[in-house]
């Protein structure tokens, strides 16, 4: 990662504490979100460490998925995880899950970005395609147990259910997730190139559903 992007200190931190990228990624099981933002929320700065922690590696596959510039979406995270910091107290669990909002938010800003330079250069169809299930993609944060696509998902969800299980899963595991393709593939049990067809032909059939 670039130099400016590794020193960058966490919001609220000292200086040693750096980006997430630079912290080792153990997740802890049964991480418990909501109370780590309402430590974020009073201003404690090793919960904003212990998401950094969680989550950090994971939001950046997001975002590097969606802006396919590695630097870059170490910026979004690192904006995103301001947010966090700075927007912690207005979380609302009635509103879905606290590791759902933490994905929006770096979503929105990764997402936003994308849109930003579409008035300036071409957008591809892969990438075209994840923007428009953006609402889809917040649903799953939102509903992963209930798995309700058309309550919460809006118009993309009867597209997402056209796909077969394991195609679905695939744009899920490279948009939410955040997993390379290779990744996918190893979890899958399925062959690299199988993976990659499968995920062009579900995102050019979601923007096709969508038109």
């Amino acid at each position: 990662m670039p130099a400016s992007a590794a020193a960058r200190p966490l919001p609220g931190s000292t200086p040693t504490a750096t980006a997430p990228a630079c912290m080792p990624n153990r997740p802890v099981p049964d991480f418990d979100y909501e109370a780590a933002l309402a430590q974020c929320a009073a201003g404690r700065r090793t919960a904003l460490e212990a998401l950094y922690r969680q989550e950090g590696p994971r939001l950046l596959g997001v975002a590097q998925r969606i802006v396919r510039d590695r630097a870059r979406a170490e910026d979004i995270v690192h904006d995103a995880f301001v947010n966090i910091w700075n927007r912690a107290d207005s979380f609302d669990a009635a509103r879905g899950s606290a590791r759902g909002w933490l994905y929006r938010v770096a979503r929105n800003l990764a997402l936003n970005a994308v849109r930003d330079e579409r008035h300036e250069t071409a957008v591809d169809d892969d990438t075209a395609a994840a923007l428009d299930a953006r609402d889809a993609i917040d649903a799953w944060h939102d509903t992963r147990d209930a798995f309700d696509w058309r309550d919460s998902a809006g118009r993309i969800g009867p597209c997402l259910e056209q796909l077969e299980p394991v195609r679905r899963n695939c744009v899920l595991h490279a948009y939410v997730e955040g997993l390379s393709h290779s990744e996918i593939a190893q979890r899958l049990g399925a062959p690299l190139g199988t993976v990659k067809a499968w995920i062009k032909r579900s995102l050019k059939a979601l923007k096709e559903c969508l038109a």
